[in-house]
């Protein structure tokens, strides 16, 4: 593999100084090339990166994960990244697993590897892990294949599906945008394989941005809204063949 082909880690980042450091740090022993992604925090999130040799995006306002995870994702691929591996600044992801997904796409480099954490039931909350298998049924209905953990944001994208894929990035999406690109990506040719990682829910952590509510069913209507189309393209094209 050329260096220019070498994979990038995004981490997007909303008001994590109390992990930041640490999750970077470590992340920075996996791969060369680190990207945080500021969201425009309002806490010490980017002075707590100072000394270490990550590239550091500054939104000046908040515009919400979805967009922070493609302003990172260009970044990375404008600096010749064959792929790119997300997982989050609040320390849920244990960056030494980055190793284990990065073998697996290796393995298997036209597909998405996401890390999934449902194997570990008693260690998520119960509201996460029920809404995460409402999101898994109806992701899966709309891509065609069965994904074990759609909502993790531990993943390795490969760099075709982010140049190809899309998907709004706009702030109401911000945590619709990482289920509907596996349906995109589906679209194009490409699944998502899962590998088993660790979990870890940090006690220095600030609460989680997810509304599992509110979320989940923005995340149903786009699922809804997905299927209609695809049945109008069907449809469409049923009727230009006959």
């Amino acid at each position: 593999m050329t260096r220019t082909a070498l994979p990038a880690v995004v981490i997007p980042a909303y008001n994590e100084a109390a992990t930041i450091r640490d999750v970077a740090q470590r992340a920075l022993r996996e791969a060369e090339l680190v990207i945080v992604v500021d969201d425009g925090s309002t806490d010490a999130t980017a002075a707590a990166l100072a000394g270490l040799e990550v590239v550091l995006l500054r939104n000046e306002a908040n515009s919400g994960k979805a967009a922070s995870l493609r302003r990172g994702a260009d970044e990375a691929l404008r600096r010749g990244a064959g792929a790119v591996v997300t997982l989050d600044g609040d320390g849920q992801h244990c960056p030494e697993d980055i190793a284990l997904l990065l073998r697996a796409w290796r393995e298997t480099p036209e597909r998405i590897i996401i890390g999934s954490r449902l194997h570990w039931r008693s260690r998520i909350p119960a509201a996460r892990y029920w809404a995460n298998r409402v999101a898994n049924f109806w992701i899966g209905l709309a891509a065609g294949y069965a994904i074990a953990d759609s909502q993790s944001g531990f993943r390795v994208y490969p760099a075709r599906v982010l140049r190809e894929a899309r998907v709004r990035c706009d702030r109401a999406r911000s945590f619709v945008f990482e289920s509907e690109i596996l349906i995109e990506a589906a679209r194009l040719g490409a699944q998502a394989r899962c590998v088993p990682v660790q979990v870890v829910y940090n006690s220095r952590a600030r609460a989680s941005h997810f509304r599992p509510v509110l979320d989940i069913a923005r995340i149903v209507r786009m699922v809804a809204w997905r299927l209609v189309s695809q049945g109008l393209a069907q449809r469409a094209a049923a009727l230009r063949r006959a």
